[in-house]
């Protein structure tokens, strides 16, 4: 990395950083999301400020304005980062938050109640005693106990993050 960055001059080894962000895209990739997205949301999360430049993504990772410029597109679309115009400048910068995680997440939960009615709607037109009705209504069952349980985890994480990181 460069001092562009600004992470050798927060006296970070720049060889230690790009290990760790291409370790942990590795693990995004495995998880299912795309190998640019999973490259640019890792340099960002390990970026101390938590903002980057296209530039600055594209010559920490080595990849064309064109590369950044559609895994942010992407990032952007699923909230796991933010985009900022740099203040007297055409410029943008791209941000990940430090509580982007659960914002994903809940957004989710508007994901999934949208499935969920279609599951209902699925169920209705198939019936319920069919083995395909069967078989939705399981899925719906299972969104649906699924979204009881992360709404009382998100609750127990706010209460648990307020008190360790005293907010």
């Amino acid at each position: 990395m460069t001092e562009a960055t600004g992470e050798e001059s927060a006296g970070r080894d720049p060889e230690a950083v790009s290990t760790f962000v291409e370790r942990f895209a590795a693990q995004m990739v495995e998880a299912g999301m795309t190998r640019m997205p999973s490259r640019v949301f890792a340099a960002l999360l390990a970026s101390d400020t938590g903002t980057l430049t296209s530039a600055q993504l594209g010559e920490q990772l080595r990849i064309s304005p064109a590369a950044v410029s559609g895994a942010v597109r992407y990032l952007a679309q699923v909230h796991m980062v933010s985009r900022e115009r740099e203040p007297g400048s055409r410029r943008e910068r791209y941000r990940v938050r430090s509580d982007q995680w659960y914002e994903a997440l809940t957004r989710r939960d508007a994901i999934i109640k949208r499935w969920e009615d279609a599951l209902r709607e699925g169920v209705a037109s198939l019936g319920a005693d069919t083995p395909a009705g069967r078989r939705l209504s399981e899925t719906l069952d299972f969104f649906e106990f699924i979204e009881r349980d992360v709404a009382e985890m998100m609750e127990r994480w706010r209460v648990y993050r307020d008190e360790k990181y005293a907010r």
